[in-house]
């Protein structure tokens, strides 16, 4: 399991019946974590001083009880700052898990000794571009959600990136592949974080495990010449890992050579010392 020891602002306290007992910054949340099928005694002290709880509804979706929070708030991992603002589907802006993935291709990108593009598809509220910028490399960021790529320039204002070689676009991922294509354009790195379902701009059902081929056959294409690594993660949880990278192995391996490595992602539990799965990756080097 891959996991990132180095958060400060960042714990995940405990994990009990289906929810997650977190510390972000100053601020102590209750999540639900469909992973969390233990019961064991919620002996942390913190289970009953939260600053707010997110609690779902028998009818659909949910909403933050007992909230005390600000509307918003930052956290810090190494030299990059995240603003972290509690959403209307228990998110908080920020995944913690994917730190791993960033110090990861941070390491690759700072040991290239050439410059190097990224592409990031899927982007979210750009942690992984943040990574990236940080690191040297120039970013093209891509996410269908206008306000996801808005605070994804906020993060990287925050950080100290502001003036960074950063493009920010927000299209359909795969469309906006489908040009890049056409218009010749490559990249070296490409990191992506498809989601497990959803629907097109005209209706189209999209559904992970149905699509993850076709996207990462279409995504080699822009591939450089001298690529030198491709990120797939996943949070589904009947998407292994180890499909993922028999995905990597024949789309990417056989054209450009390489090597793919699957894990798990995972955060250490403070309060039992044991690490609970948060998702899945391969790591592609060529």
């Amino acid at each position: 399991m891959w996991i990132s020891q180095d958060w400060k602002d960042y714990e995940l306290l405990d994990a009990s019946d289906g929810e997650r007992l977190e510390r972000w910054g100053k601020y102590i949340l209750i999540r639900p974590d469909p992973q969390v099928i233990w019961k064991n005694a919620r002996h942390h002290r913190l289970w009953t001083k939260a600053d707010a709880g997110y609690r779902r509804s028998s009818s659909g979706g949910g909403a933050w009880s007992e909230n005390k929070l600000p509307e918003s708030w930052t956290v810090s991992y190494r030299d990059m700052t995240f603003r972290i603002k509690p959403m209307g589907f228990k998110h908080t802006g920020l995944f913690p898990e994917q730190a791993a993935n960033w110090d990861w291709f941070s390491r690759l990108i700072r040991e290239a000794g050439r410059p190097i593009r990224v592409l990031n598809l899927f982007a979210y509220t750009g942690g992984a571009t943040v990574a990236a910028a940080k690191a040297g490399a120039s970013v093209c960021h891509v996410d269908a959600a206008k306000g996801m790529v808005a605070a994804a320039k906020e993060n990287a204002a925050l950080s100290g990136l502001s003036d960074a070689p950063i493009r920010y676009i927000v299209d359909d991922c795969v469309k906006f592949v489908e040009r890049e294509i056409r218009r010749g354009n490559t990249y070296d790195g490409i990191i992506m974080d498809p989601p497990s379902y959803g629907r097109g701009p005209t209706g189209e059902v999209w559904k992970i495990e149905d699509s993850v081929d076709a996207l990462v056959s279409l995504t080699a294409k822009v591939l450089s010449q001298s690529p030198l690594f491709f990120l797939l993660s996943s949070y589904t949880t009947g998407l292994s890992p180890s499909a993922m990278r028999y995905i990597t192995e024949m789309r990417l391996g056989g054209k450009f050579g390489g090597k793919s490595e699957a894990n798990e992602l995972g955060l250490t539990v403070t309060q039992s010392g044991s690490a609970l799965p948060c998702g899945g990756s391969v790591r592609h080097v060529f």
